[in-house]
């Protein structure tokens, strides 16, 4: 008779997939927050679909009140998916729908709460001050969406759609789009809002980047020790990550010595240096900052 009981392995995949999703649907929410919150009342339309819906609203919500910049973004994202199916069939993945319809779906609710309790938008008269956040929130739910081979579809569909029939890369698929998108606010709103739209097509370029980057950083660690099995249990039953081992022999010393190299995040750095200096204190430990590590139990992604 078979046991039902989760083995430790099944365990910590369903902790890890229930972690995947806490973390897809924070950015989602970011994202959402930022666009809701202070892009669209500074109409700092910086490219993407919140950038179109920026735009038409300024025309269409004034005829229809009912079509307000979170439901054209619903129109649209879905529109976009519909032909994402055509064009890209299997390329256009469950994820990018999931989190192209929350993304649009948090806005909505966000504008039923805030007329609810009739909070005014924008929340301060300091547009600056609201560039910044915009660009922070908006970026950071990027990034993380990005960091989780996600995405929240909108242009990027477009990119991808590009990408398939042309040459261009989509990298510059997606920055030609939002260029013209940010660009057109000189002409239909003004020079100001026009100028803040470019800049933060610019600011969110280089905040995703450098978000990634630092999100992707772990440690990798080189151990030199002559008490190996002090250390090894640790890190297999302590931070729950694999080594590789060989023999070395020091220069100075002249003494058999065994090399441990594995690869961790920063939390599980810090766990195993206290474990190396109470097991073995005359160990020599490297750790190098790495900005990303492909492989099981890191990014499975190549």
């Amino acid at each position: 008779m078979k046991s039902n009981k989760l083995t430790p392995e099944k365990k910590q995949t369903i902790k890890n997939t229930v972690l995947y999703w806490v973390i897809i649907n924070f950015g989602i929410l970011m994202l959402a927050a930022g666009v809701f919150l202070f892009k669209g009342p500074n109409n700092f339309a910086t490219g993407g679909v919140s950038g179109i819906a920026i735009i038409l609203s300024k025309y269409i919500t004034p005829l229809v009140p009912f079509l307000t910049q979170s439901v054209i973004m619903m129109f649209i994202n879905f529109l976009l998916i519909v032909i994402g199916f055509i064009f890209l069939g299997k390329g256009c993945t469950f994820k990018t729908v999931y989190c192209s319809l929350m993304y649009t779906f948090e806005m909505w609710l966000m504008q039923l709460l805030f007329e609810y309790l009739n909070i005014p938008l924008p929340l301060t008269d300091e547009t600056f001050l609201e560039f910044l956040y915009a660009m922070l929130l908006t970026g950071i739910g990027s990034a993380i969406l990005f960091n989780c081979s996600a995405s929240s579809g909108g242009t990027d569909i477009i990119a991808l759609i590009i990408k398939k029939y042309t040459k261009i890369n989509i990298g510059k698929a997606l920055f030609m789009t939002d260029l013209v998108i940010a660009s057109s606010t000189f002409i239909i709103f003004d020079v100001k809002t026009g100028l803040f739209s470019i800049l933060g097509l610019f600011f969110k370029a280089f905040l995703v980047d450098s978000v990634i980057e630092s999100i992707g950083k772990s440690k990798y660690v080189t151990i030199i020790t002559s008490s190996p099995e002090k250390i090894t249990p640790f890190i297999l039953e302590g931070i729950h990550r694999s080594y590789t081992s060989y023999k070395g022999t020091g220069g100075y010393s002249g003494e058999e010595k065994t090399v441990l190299l594995t690869v961790c995040n920063r939390g599980e750095a810090l766990k195993l240096k206290l474990k190396i200096k109470s097991a073995d204190p005359a160990a020599f430990v490297i750790l190098t900052d790495t900005n990303e590590i492909l492989g099981k139990g890191f990014r499975s992604t190549f």
